[in-house]
């Protein structure tokens, strides 16, 4: 039997194949605008897969969870989060996850989850602020990130994505260099990540889960403002999927 994690986000769909705990296929995709077309889809590449209810069991998580009619299970994205976490990271850690709609943090203790943090619904802090801002400099989101680390000295001090898009065109207006502009609108992200991350106290290790994962530069700069090591994984982004994969396993036969 597999265990299958599906973790439909509000931007990307990613899946998770593990048997006896060990991942052994995975693959995203789009999440589109409607979560069941989308867990359809999910359904035939799986079946392609020779996988389907009767050698697998399945869990479903994320934004679109409940869009999954054939999953055995739904479980919350931070039980799925600190699992995949624990797959990752000996020990305790805190798990940051940068989302499309909201920003998670999550204390791991002993492989399971003590304590979370979200955000609220505005999606300052998250990966849409950063695609906002991304698109009103023409630049995509892995540009934005690279051309911050040559920046400073500009901060970006709207809460609010729509007034904070006004604020960087007004940057740009009054000549502000790009690369300046960059820097205050990634710091902003990573100044809310670590408000978040300070009502968990101190943690030792912090591991970057999502979308965000590969970025070595996000990573570095998680670092130097959390003053803590920051690490993550080339599956990173699977963090949800292969979590739920795993819980996907344990479900009685």
């Amino acid at each position: 039997m597999y265990g299958v994690g599906i973790d439909i986000g509000s931007t990307a769909a990613k899946v998770a194949v593990s048997k006896d705990s060990k991942v052994i296929s995975k693959f995203v995709m789009p999440s589109g605008w409607n979560s069941r077309d989308t867990a359809k889809e999910i359904y035939e590449k799986l079946s392609a897969e020779g996988i389907s209810e009767k050698n697998a069991k399945i869990v479903a998580t994320g934004y679109g969870r409940i869009s999954v009619p054939y999953a055995n299970k739904v479980v919350t994205e931070i039980t799925c989060h600190g699992k995949g976490a624990s797959h990752f990271v000996d020990g305790d850690c805190t798990v940051v996850d940068i989302g499309g709609q909201d920003t998670k943090v999550i204390s791991i203790e002993g492989g399971v989850v003590a304590d979370f943090t979200m955000n609220d619904k505005c999606s300052a802090g998250t990966g849409r602020f950063i695609e906002v801002m991304a698109n009103s400099l023409g630049l995509t989101i892995e540009e934005l990130i690279e051309l911050s680390t040559k920046g400073k000295d500009t901060e970006i001090t709207s809460m609010c994505t729509v007034f904070a898009e006004s604020e960087v065109i007004s940057l740009v207006g009054s000549g502000t260099k790009k690369e300046d502009i960059a820097h205050g609108i990634v710091n902003s992200v990573i100044k809310k990540v670590k408000s978040l991350c300070t009502r968990h106290g101190r943690a030792d290790t912090y591991f970057l889960s999502g979308g965000f994962s590969g970025n070595k530069n996000m990573l570095k700069q998680l670092e130097d403002e959390l003053g803590a090591r920051v690490v993550s994984h080339d599956e990173g982004r699977y963090t949800g999927a292969i979590g739920a994969a795993i819980l996907a396993e344990k479900i009685k036969r």
